[in-house]
């Protein structure tokens, strides 16, 4: 049983630019050592590492990482696939080895140069192999073509508005105006988004995450040692991950019946089940925000909302803070704060739980973050 023998004790951040000028290897190193000093432990404590791992964009091995630091013997690594839908992943598999007793404690961190790196679809080549041949050559390039099929799709079936993808947008960019650490702080209207550049029909470019560089670290360790350490334990109520029937990344519009079948849906009923709780008891919940509308599939596949419900929930300002009954992505999100693979997501649950956020949840005691929707997906709930 996993529920509540783990806890997440040191988070750690670089800052989020456009170009950070450093090495991926040297910013995670950076994040890990401020996790923990922030946790009060040293690298000779650590005996497990797990990444975000993403083919042909991820240059730090566990190997590379660990001999830096100077960690003596790790006894367990791993690296989490599927892009953002591995975001919470590596706290999975972190909790998962804390509590068998395989390690002690483990580090868990994503680093990205995605500001200064480029895109990784923008090296597709000319001849395309596999799946891909079918959707590729067709313009589904990259994932902004992708979810844009499945978003206005979604708009067809519930009506759901671009003006209230919009409104995510602008509520945490309100958010993020009061958080140093966004990239973006400069407050905008649902107008400013819906007159933005369009991207990919109906995505216009402020539905869009940012594309900076930085890191992001956390230090999981057992709940009985979490006790001692320098900061209140986030403990870890509940894990999952989820891919759901004849899955393939993010074109369920083209393989699936029901387009909606998202994998996420899959990862919220286990780490529901695991945590014993349901979403009425969520405080505050941190949604892979990759694109807008991923937002409202998620507060449907969480059991917010029914689905087609969640443009009106949106719209009723239900997910402002700090009057929302769900604040959601209070530190800004992928579309305000930076786009680190939605790892920052968890550092600002762990905020949340210590009471330490800019913009706090009254009494936030039940923080849930989720990855990517629509990829093989992840989860967790976060308890004071």
């Amino acid at each position: 049983m996993i529920r509540d023998k783990t806890a997440i004790v040191g988070i750690g951040t670089t800052e989020y630019v456009r170009d950070i000028g450093r090495p991926e290897l040297q910013t995670a190193l950076e994040a890990i050592r401020a996790a923990l000093d922030d946790a009060g432990l040293t690298a000779t404590d650590i005996d497990a590492i797990f990444k975000i791992e993403t083919p042909g964009e991820e240059p730090n091995s566990e190997l590379e990482v660990a001999r830096n630091l100077g960690v003596p013997n790790l006894r367990a690594w791993g690296g989490a696939g599927y892009g953002g839908g591995a975001a919470c992943a590596p706290v999975v598999h972190a909790a998962m080895t804390i509590a068998t007793g395989m390690a002690d404690v483990a580090v868990a961190f994503r680093s990205r140069n995605r500001g200064s790196g480029g895109r990784p679809w923008a090296r597709t080549g000319a001849r395309v192999p596999g799946i891909g041949a079918f959707e590729i050559p067709y313009g589904l390039v990259g994932p902004v073509q992708q979810l844009a099929l499945v978003t206005r799709r979604y708009m067809h079936e519930y009506g759901a508005t671009s003006e209230q993808f919009a409104r995510v947008a602008v509520a945490q960019r309100a958010c993020a105006s009061k958080n140093p650490r966004a990239y973006f702080r400069e407050p905008i209207t649902v107008d400013d988004v819906i007159s933005s550049r369009m991207i990919a029909d109906p995505l216009h470019l402020l539905d869009c995450s940012l594309e900076t560089d930085g890191a992001c670290a956390v230090i999981v360790t057992s709940a009985e040692r979490a006790r001692d350490l320098k900061q209140p334990p986030a403990y870890i109520m509940g894990v999952s991950q989820g891919m759901g029937p004849r899955h393939y990344m993010m074109s369920g519009l083209i393989y699936k019946e029901n387009p909606f079948d998202f994998p996420t849906i899959y990862a919220a009923r286990d780490v529901y089940a695991m945590a014993e709780i349901g979403p009425n008891d969520v405080d505050v919940a941190l949604f892979y925000d990759v694109f807008s509308a991923m937002v409202l599939w998620q507060l449907e596949a969480f059991g917010f909302c029914e689905p087609g419900e969640a443009g009106a929930f949106v719209e009723e300002g239900r997910i402002d803070w700090p009057d929302g009954d769900l604040p959601v992505n209070t530190h800004g999100g992928s579309l305000s704060e930076a786009y680190v693979h939605g790892f920052n997501h968890i550092l600002e649950g762990v905020r949340q739980i210590r009471g330490t956020a800019d913009c706090q949840v009254k009494d936030a005691s039940i923080a849930l973050v989720a990855a990517a929707a629509v990829v093989p997906s992840s989860a967790l709930v976060l308890r004071r």
